[in-house]
């Protein structure tokens, strides 16, 4: 039995990352350790205006507990794409925090999206504050937190929040709910992410990380239907069966596609 993922303050060593991440992928190379790719971004002054330590910290708790998950996976991957504009290519990023961060993976699946989908416009500091000290209070954290740590927690899952696109600062303590859709090419992503990991296509269409983007088991249904009229994939289904044909067979195959658009 695997053990039980615990809640923990990762967060704090960095938010959404985006433009830094980018950064990274463009200096990492395949095989490349953490600490290298700390000393070779320090030497190449992209990272000017944050400190040695800081930068440290970054990639050892941001970078590598997100993109260097299994060996090379999935910066290399990530890599191959970072290219694409930052609104698009930020998806992603949010995809792997979120996997990387469990906290923030709950918050915005069981708080963001009912919000959002119960047409709610705002989100506050105590949304996020009360998610926190409910989690603390249940045992979901990695020991007790202090309230300073659970005012801190909070603040960063917003932050990151903020960092994504899901929400935006409106005035003091509150939060304007954002639009937020997945763009064809993250869904294209993620399906594939779930299929070349070894899932059945029912596992892949059923998988919670779906809940991320604000999609149902139906509505991935219906989302990679009209995916497939891009080409990259068949669908066919009949009730609750589902068959998918994946016309790639090897991430840089898919890849190629994803940067065409």
């Amino acid at each position: 039995m695997s053990k039980e993922r615990k809640y923990t303050t990762q967060l704090q060593a960095g938010l959404g990352l985006i433009e830094e991440t980018r950064t990274l992928l463009s200096v990492w190379r395949p095989g490349m350790k953490t600490t290298e790719l700390f000393q070779v971004s320090l030497e190449s002054g992209n990272f000017s205006s944050v400190t040695a330590r800081r930068l440290r910290n970054i990639v050892s708790e941001c970078f590598a507990p997100r993109y260097l998950v299994e060996g090379d996976y999935p910066a290399s991957i990530l890599k191959t794409l970072n290219s694409l504009p930052s609104n698009e290519l930020s998806q992603l990023f949010y995809l792997f925090t979120a996997r990387a961060n469990l906290i923030f993976e709950d918050y915005v699946k069981s708080v963001y999206w009912r919000k959002y989908l119960g047409g709610q416009e705002f989100m506050t500091n105590e949304d996020s504050r009360s998610f926190v000290v409910e989690a603390n209070m249940t045992g979901k954290t990695v020991k007790p937190w202090s309230e300073s740590t659970i005012k801190r927690v909070s603040s960063y899952i917003l932050g990151c929040c903020v960092n994504f696109g899901l929400i935006q600062p409106a005035s003091k303590g509150n939060y304007k709910i954002n639009s937020f859709r997945p763009t064809q090419r993250a869904m294209a992503f993620l399906a594939y992410d779930l299929h070349f990991a070894g899932l059945g296509d029912g596992a892949v269409i059923g998988h919670s990380d779906w809940e991320l983007f604000g999609l149902q088991k139906e509505d991935v249904r219906e989302e990679l239907k009209r995916l497939s009229l891009k080409g990259y994939f068949i669908v066919q289904s009949a009730g609750e069966l589902i068959r998918i044909g994946w016309n790639y067979k090897t991430w840089e195959e898919l890849a190629n596609v994803i940067i065409k658009g």
